[in-house]
């Protein structure tokens, strides 16, 4: 990728808190600027894409499924990856971006670039990297996605569970799966909500009682989408969780699930958790896409 912009200096770099990688504005201390040279770099990347969808790498082989799923309904897989596993094998299609290239972070998460999306991207489809569809499903998102009006954006709604359903402050949009449009995007920025964590905290709110009133919901990333649309009238369509969970390879669904060191930091390595508790070609013979799983040898 052609990128002009400067890295962080490595002194400077070790002296920032890791959590900004993993999104999250209560430890963000760079000027926003940088951010703003950074996704000059990506937008070039995606010079000419007109339907990029973010993948973001934990573990390979799950990677580079999610990108011939993405590549069967005719969108471009944009690869990003945790910086402790490094880039995947691509399909010919694929688009890498080292996102963390400008910045250094020991941990990144897909959250990072995606509360920038109006910066790099015309619109922006995205899942989680522990998540994989029947195709009919990838084909319902892609329909979706591609539908969306400018300023409009979809995700799937959390509203975490029984116990917490009618704790309204809990509820979160969840970047499970989704698409965000470029004047979505730009709204939620210039309004100071979003996707990151400790969304009180955003450069753009700026009034103590606003920030306050901000403090008495969730610090979970994605409450400050359901905050967008709840007070700034933001457009979002609800995706069923009921579509895609079947597919969510994650600590939820998993009865014995063994979780990892630092697994309830930024640290957390997902991609040796996911591994550790799950079969790819188990899971990709249930929800029968097998086929593009075993087609590794010519992607």
């Amino acid at each position: 990728m052609s990128d002009t912009s400067r890295t962080v200096e490595p002194e400077l770099a070790s002296a920032l808190d890791p959590a900004i990688g993993t999104g999250n504005w209560k430890a963000y201390t760079l000027p926003v600027e940088r951010m703003f040279d950074a996704a000059e770099g990506w937008k070039q990347a995606l010079d000419g894409v007109r339907q990029p969808w973010l993948c973001w790498n934990v573990s390979h082989r799950w990677c580079l499924l999610q990108q011939k799923l993405v590549r069967s309904v005719g969108w471009t897989p944009v690869v990003g990856f945790d910086p402790r596993v490094g880039p995947p094998p691509l399909i010919p299609e694929a688009v890498l971006i080292d996102f963390n290239r400008e910045f250094q972070f020991p941990v990144m998460w897909p959250h990072f670039p995606l509360e920038f999306a109006f910066l790099w991207a015309p619109r922006l489809a995205f899942w989680h990297a522990d998540l994989l569809c029947r195709l009919p499903v990838v084909r319902k998102l892609a329909d979706l996605f591609s539908s969306l009006e400018p300023g409009r954006m979809a995700a799937v709604l959390d509203k975490r569970g029984r116990r917490n359903y009618l704790n309204f402050k809990t509820h979160r949009y969840w970047e499970l799966a989704g698409c965000i449009t470029r004047e979505a995007s730009e709204n939620q920025f210039y309004n100071g909500t979003g996707w990151w964590r400790f969304f009180d905290q955003h450069p753009k709110c700026a009034d103590p009682n606003e920030r306050a009133r901000r403090r008495r919901y969730s610090y979970d990333s994605g409450v400050g989408v359901l905050y967008w649309r709840n007070f700034y009238h933001g457009s979002v369509v609800d995706i069923d969780i009921h579509l895609v969970k079947e597919g969510h390879c994650s600590e939820i669904g998993a009865k014995k699930y063994v979780g990892g060191p630092n697994h309830l930091t930024a640290h957390r390595h997902l991609g040796t958790e996911l591994d550790a508790n799950y079969s790819i070609d188990e899971v990709a013979r249930r929800l029968g896409i097998s086929e593009l799983l075993d087609s590794h040898k010519n992607p």
